[in-house]
């Protein structure tokens, strides 16, 4: 299993009482994958630059698939970049390839299909793999997962030490990416109101 992975399954648990936003989620996980990355040795980070490392491909396929989207010759790509890029869309490519895989199941329903919340988790070694890392408080996991909403509230009020610099800078680009998103988000529902006040007129 993969961290990225970890954080899609313990996003989709029911339990957290906050939906977590596609968006975010995607951001989240290609920061996942780059920590994957990291640590299998298939990248490093030089500053805020993503630069290849081994040749090895990862097992885990989507894993792989994002090995072979990093940039192979300068200039090399930034951290923040590579969220954007690698990040568009991933929440939905991580459900159906879980769906395929047997963690998740269609939710049986008289209503059509529609949505993010058309699966729900299957009681599998993954999820609860997962769910065990999490309730260990492994700090990237959490400080991830802090990221989109989830686990939000600590006793501390605090971030987890992470006790390594690069995974510290790949974790605080993911927060700073999520609040870019949320600002865009606000910015938008402003421009809408305003945009609809002047059409219903004084």
């Amino acid at each position: 299993m993969t961290t990225a992975r970890d954080l899609f399954i313990i996003a989709m648990d029911p339990a957290p009482e906050r939906t977590v936003g596609q968006g975010d989620l995607s951001l989240a996980l290609a920061g996942a994958e780059l920590l994957d990355l990291l640590d299998a040795g298939a990248v490093t980070v030089d500053g805020d630059l993503v630069v290849p490392g081994g040749s090895s491909v990862p097992d885990d396929r989507l894993l792989a698939a994002a090995a072979a989207e990093i940039t192979r010759q300068p200039p090399h790509e930034r951290v923040e970049d590579w969220l954007w890029r690698r990040g568009r869309d991933l929440a939905a490519a991580y459900q159906d390839v879980l769906e395929e895989d047997g963690e998740l199941k269609r939710k049986r329903s008289g209503l059509l299909p529609v949505g993010p919340k058309e699966v729900e988790l299957v009681d599998t070694p993954a999820r609860r793999r997962a769910a065990a890392r999490r309730e260990q408080g492994d700090p990237v996991l959490a400080s991830l997962a802090s990221a989109v909403g989830l686990d939000g509230e600590r006793p501390e009020g605090e971030e987890p030490g992470l006790g390594d610099e690069t995974v510290t800078t790949v974790v605080a680009t993911v927060h700073e990416a999520v609040m870019e998103l949320e600002a865009v988000r606000q910015r938008r529902t402003i421009e809408n109101t305003a945009f609809a006040n002047v059409w219903r007129g004084p």
